[in-house]
């Protein structure tokens, strides 16, 4: 991936973080399943290396969100990557309510053994206490609102909104246990710390935006190089900055004397990456990233 020739070092791990770790750990004996928030343009980079730690054997069910930006076809490659594992995933869109009215039912398939024993225990509650976790702004606080079907917790459009953990009645038979986003104390992988950055799950400011830029680009050069020639009118050539120069140009955003204005074309770029204006992309694939 080209994306290896351009410098980065990203790191971020708020106090409030590592507390959430520690509360986690101490609040899954209170629930029966843990719903494992992913994206689904990055399931691998999405994915914290704590969580298997930190869960252990409790049930776990993986949605894969923001499926809406993804590639459908790379999306459903991951859930068959995941049912290979034995593990049951779903691809949501909390905006949009694609699959919301599903999860209670995959949540249900996934504690089958545990309501076989409550029904050995002569248990009759269908009742199902979740733990819901992920990276910062996956979209956790955006779910629990679209189940519940009202503001029940703070959403923002930046990382690191949740700082508390909260229990939230969806139905008589589902309640969550929100928490805050989790990333990891350093990424030994600098290109999954760029994968993150570029869809928003590491905030913009402690970010070398114009190195965060020549990555993005280098990744859809590699994925979807007509995508970046039909948004852009530009040549896909090997110089990576020539590249985000004929963007910027391209756009008019020109400085006194005719010289591009990387601040601007940098800024336009990651929000129409982020906006899908570029086309829905996925940057893993199950074959290649694992």
């Amino acid at each position: 991936m080209k994306e290896s020739t351009v410098k980065t070092n990203i790191n971020w791990f708020p106090g409030h973080m590592a507390k959430a770790r520690r509360e986690i750990g101490e609040k899954l004996i209170l629930v029966d399943l843990v719903i494992e928030l992913k994206d689904a343009r990055i399931p691998y980079a999405s994915t914290n290396p704590m969580i298997d730690d930190i869960v252990g054997n409790k049930p776990r069910l993986i949605l894969l969100c923001k499926s809406s930006l993804a590639d459908k076809e790379v999306t459903q490659q991951w859930i068959s990557y995941y049912k290979e594992q034995g593990i049951l995933a779903l691809d949501i869109d909390s905006i949009t309510g694609y699959h919301i009215k599903d999860i209670y039912s995959y949540a249900t398939l996934a504690l089958k053994d545990v309501f076989a024993k409550r029904k050995e225990r002569q248990i009759t509650s269908k009742t199902i206490k979740a733990i819901i976790l992920g990276i910062p702004n996956v979209g956790k606080s955006t779910l629990i609102n679209a189940l519940a079907k009202r503001k029940a917790t703070v959403v923002g459009d930046r990382p690191g909104v949740t700082k508390n953990q909260t229990w939230i009645k969806i139905t008589n038979d589902l309640y969550l246990l929100d928490t805050p986003g989790i990333l990891w104390p350093k990424f030994e992988d600098q290109s999954v710390a760029i994968r993150l950055a570029m869809c928003g799950a590491i905030k913009d400011d402690i970010l070398d935006i114009n190195a965060l830029v020549l990555a993005s680009i280098a990744y859809i050069v590699d994925l979807y190089p007509k995508a970046l020639k039909d948004r852009y009118r530009v040549d896909i050539v090997e110089d990576l900055e020539q590249i985000q120069q004929q963007i910027g140009k391209n756009r008019g955003f020109l400085s006194k004397g005719g010289a591009v204005d990387l601040e601007r074309t940098n800024r336009m770029f990651l929000n129409e990456l982020r906006g899908m204006k570029i086309g829905a992309m996925s940057y893993e694939r199950p074959d290649k990233s694992l």
